[in-house]
């Protein structure tokens, strides 16, 4: 397992050096200037040559890649052009709003889309079957802005006095101030537990905060449901096909004809090897929705990674961009990585060396 970690860490290097590449020439190939986007459209040329200098964009392409290579290399992201911030700053900001959003959908599409495609697998060819493909395809095709806007209409305005009422946007209520769960032990701290104190639920867990907790537990469910949609009807659609091949298979029907009861049959033994094609999709889900999810923070006005990401794309703030898309794609390099050892987990015949 040590050896199969290490090639895998060692292969994910050129990868991410691709990807770094690619995104920096891009970003430098898009038609728009970062001085006009910064200083608007009545900056001068002189004031666009002293911003270009100033930012190192008037040097050549490889002469700045190089810089900026040597930049990562040394943990260092950049600045923002426009907000005059380091861009792990800024990530140490952001990108705990989305985690916290990707996991909260991602548990939403797992919990009930697998019961879902395991319902209507065993009861294939019925009218239970046709209701839960259609539900799956409804939530394929339907709108996140659609569907986030209607949300809010019904849980935030029209039910708004009664139990079910939910809060339209943000992550909690004004007024409420989540403090920092190291500072309740006395401890002043940067780095990891500067991004765990963002996570508003584990730190209100943390801090035995169990208000803050609710609160941010009920900013969450409308924004993580709307973002859930998609990815729950991938993944019962996946269980469901998936489900279906490994019911026809040889070792079932024996299985069955031991008597064993037809929940240890589709359970224990063919959702288990179904399981396999499922787990890939979940771990994909869950790197898309981690950078995919800009609709969502703009109807609920949160600022993650998909908000900020976009705000940077139409500023041109290339520091921004890179070190954002960067972050993501080691996020689909640890998550890949962890569906590798899933796989051994559900099936032994899978081994890593």
């Amino acid at each position: 397992m040590t050896r199969f970690l290490i090639r895998r860490l060692l292969a994910s290097i050129p990868v991410l050096l691709g990807i770094v590449v690619v995104t920096f020439v891009l970003a430098r190939l898009l038609p728009g200037n970062p001085c006009v986007a910064e200083l608007g459209e009545k900056a001068t040329q002189a004031q666009c040559a002293q911003f270009n200098h100033r930012e190192g964009l008037d040097k050549p392409i490889p002469v700045q890649l190089g810089k900026y290579l040597n930049k990562v290399a040394h943990a260092d992201l950049g600045a923002s052009f426009r907000q005059r911030r380091p861009v792990t700053t800024l990530l140490a900001e952001r990108l705990p709003v989305t985690v916290e959003l990707s996991i909260a959908a991602l548990i939403i599409a797992v919990l009930i889309g697998i019961p879902l495609g395991v319902f209507a697998a065993y009861r294939h060819n019925t009218l239970a079957d046709a209701s839960a493909v259609v539900v799956a395809n409804v939530g394929v095709s339907m709108p996140i802005f659609w569907l986030g806007l209607m949300l809010q209409y019904v849980f935030a305005v029209t039910l708004k006095r009664s139990p079910l009422g939910l809060p339209p946007s943000g992550r909690l209520d004004p007024g409420i101030i989540a403090t920092p769960f190291f500072e309740r032990w006395g401890v002043h701290a940067n780095g990891v537990f500067r991004f765990v104190s963002r996570l508003l639920i584990l730190n209100g867990i943390l801090a035995w905060k169990w208000a803050i907790v609710g609160n941010a537990l009920r900013h969450l469910v409308l924004p993580a449901v709307t973002l859930s949609t998609i990815p729950l009807a991938i993944i019962a659609r996946m269980t469901r096909s998936s489900l279906l091949d490994t019911l026809g298979l040889d070792y079932v029907r024996t299985a069955r004809a031991k008597g064993l009861g037809e929940f240890l049959v589709v359970i224990k033994h063919a959702l288990r090897n179904a399981l396999l094609p499922v787990v890939t999709i979940v771990g994909l889900q869950l790197g898309s929705l981690l950078g995919g999810a800009i609709l969502t923070e703009t109807i609920f006005n949160i600022t993650g990674v998909g908000q900020t990401l976009y705000e940077a794309i139409g500023a041109r703030d290339y520091s921004v961009v890179q070190g954002f898309t960067l972050v993501v794609a080691i996020g689909f390099v640890v998550l890949n990585l962890l569906t590798d050892i899933v796989y051994t987990v559900l099936d032994p015949r899978v081994r890593v060396t």
